[in-house]
């Protein structure tokens, strides 16, 4: 299914794929980040539902600005010290100011970090080796078919990074599946309006397979979502706006966990 927002995505990538292949042509590619990196699924699970996935996300097509005074450094060290068990970071520059060198600027606090872009190629598998993220975000709706994805997983597994599969809808999931996804991360967001739904999280985690990992992301802004999230069965949330959206992302996410953890108790 293509979507003009997306297709406007798939272009912005292609310049850095071609500078990518003239790389690979010319023996030059970057080698792989030789420091160890925290497992990505395994600090969701160890943190409990909802684990929280903290974002840093300076812009974005919807929002435009979001927060460009807050550095990654400072980000990094605040959301870890909330307890976000991991931290997405957006690395597409075009629409939304975003850099590969983040990644590098965040690993210190020791958190996974998962490398939030739209990739399309598996050389850019091998770029993201070289960084120290844990994991990389694969949109299904980017790909035509299930061996492209296949491929990108394949890439992943060769370079021991993890692949988060988003999906919007239900054929988005089949996709996912049939290609071997085993992290699944459901976006509540129309593409088309730019909206957001939870009922999109509400709808697909009935679907939800044994030995799967899913996320809910977008749109989740309030203790009690997040609460709702974990009740129907998703591992963790992925939370980036409403927290870049605040003076100190950091105490927001703070609070966010510590009322939706009491309430979850209660």
């Amino acid at each position: 299914m293509t979507n003009a927002m997306l297709d406007r995505f798939r272009a912005a990538q292609q310049p850095s794929i071609t500078r990518l292949h003239q790389l690979e042509a010319a023996g030059k590619l970057p080698d792989r980040y030789p420091g160890l990196r925290p497992c990505f699924s395994q600090a969701i699970k160890a943190a409990g539902a909802p684990a929280v996935i903290a974002e840093y996300k300076r812009a974005s097509p919807s929002r435009g600005v979001i927060n460009l005074g807050l550095t990654p450094e400072v980000a990094a060290r605040k959301y870890a010290d909330a307890g976000a068990a991991c931290i997405s970071v957006l690395t597409e520059e075009a629409h939304f100011q975003g850099s590969l060198s983040f990644l590098s600027e965040m690993a210190f606090a020791g958190r996974p970090l998962l490398r939030k872009d739209f990739l399309l190629d598996p050389l850019q598998v091998v770029e993201t080796a070289a960084t120290p993220a844990s994991a990389l975000l694969l949109i299904m709706r980017m790909f035509p078919g299930e061996a492209e994805v296949r491929e990108m997983l394949t890439q992943c597994a060769r370079y021991s990074l993890e692949a988060v599969c988003e999906v919007f809808d239900e054929a988005d999931l089949d996709l996912a599946r049939w290609a071997g996804a085993e992290i699944i991360q459901v976006n509540n967001r129309d593409l088309d309006r730019l909206t957001t739904d939870l009922d999109v999280s509400r709808r697909l985690a009935a679907k939800k397979g044994a030995g799967e990992l899913w996320i809910s992301a977008s749109g989740l802004d309030a203790p009690g979502q997040l609460a709702e999230m974990a009740d129907l069965g998703f591992d963790a949330v992925l939370i980036g706006t409403s927290l870049m959206s605040q003076d100190d992302p950091g105490a927001a996410l703070a609070k966010l966990t510590a009322v939706s953890t009491s309430r979850s108790r209660g």
